[in-house]
């Protein structure tokens, strides 16, 4: 008999972690039939603060590979694991090329390229730097989405430190697929992959991302309303900067103006074409040449 979608999250558990994490993960790796105790995270931050893999090396005796791109954060991070002989602080960013990529960078630890398990959480580029990892194939990555993008929606940020955007949950999915892995749990902000050869081993009947995602509470939707009004629903904020959204100030309308078009009399058909001229040029060419046909 298959298992419920989501029945890892039964497991959640925080020891270190911020939404349940380390009780996932420490139920994944126990169904896994073979295990090297080695996992790698980044950004590490000081090795403990909202980690995935602090629990791993202080209780599990795991072995980690922990990279950190901050010099200040660097330097927690070595007060605390620096004297731990199986721990290997790495003061380094991780990048979309062969020079800097993880794989670059792991190729200079003693880490086997079946790892254990891989946190990647670096708000913005977490995407592309799991997409460009080739050489080296953990058999557990948890990743970082953006929880505001609706679970239907394919959205990846552009490959550039500079920004941070973040993907969403269905295009890591996909990527995840491309790579040969497959979705198993969904915290709200991360995700959860094994690698495709363990996947039967978690009897998910339904794995799709719509199936497996229980918390959407930081997803804003916007509608159009016949008559031109634009409606947000659900959290309506900057989920960071605590801004709350306006539905005012998003109305591309007139107030005179929001009705359904075959409602406007010849003075709002008039001011409407107006508007299209000085707000929309392409929209007005496009109102004017249905009007010749």
């Amino acid at each position: 008999m298959r298992k419920p979608s989501t029945w890892l999250l039964e497991h959640r558990r925080n020891v270190h972690s911020q939404t349940g994490e380390d009780g996932i993960i420490d139920r994944i790796l126990s169904v896994l039939p073979a295990r090297n105790e080695w996992c790698v995270e980044f950004g590490a931050c000081d090795g403990a603060f909202l980690s995935n893999t602090c629990r791993l090396i202080e209780e599990r005796g795991y072995s980690a590979v922990l990279i950190e791109a901050s010099v200040k954060k660097f330097r927690e991070l070595t007060r605390r694991f620096g004297c731990t002989p199986r721990v290997f602080p790495v003061n380094a960013f991780v990048g979309f090329q062969r020079r800097d990529g993880l794989d670059a960078l792991l190729s200079r630890q003693p880490i086997p390229r079946d790892f254990d398990f891989l946190s990647i959480d670096i708000d913005g580029n977490d995407y592309h730097t799991w997409h460009t990892t080739v050489e080296y194939r953990p058999k557990v990555v948890c990743i970082e989405f953006n929880p505001t993008i609706a679970t239907d929606v394919t959205f990846v940020q552009a490959p550039d430190p500079g920004i941070s955007q973040g993907s969403s949950l269905l295009a890591l999915t996909e990527l995840g697929k491309q790579k040969g892995y497959e979705l198993v749990c969904v915290l709200p902000w991360n995700a959860i992959f094994v690698d495709e050869c363990y996947f039967p081993l978690f009897e998910i009947d339904d794995n799709s991302p719509a199936r497996m995602r229980t918390d959407t509470s930081l997803v804003t939707h916007m509608f159009v309303g016949y008559d031109g009004s634009i409606h947000l629903v659900g959290a309506k904020q900057l989920a960071w900067h605590g801004v709350e959204l306006d539905e005012g100030d998003f109305q591309p309308l007139p107030k005179r103006l929001r009705k359904y078009p075959g409602n406007y009399s010849q003075v709002e058909k008039a001011l409407y074409a107006g508007f299209l001229l000085l707000t929309s040029p392409r929209a007005f060419a496009k109102m004017a040449r249905q009007r010749l046909r």
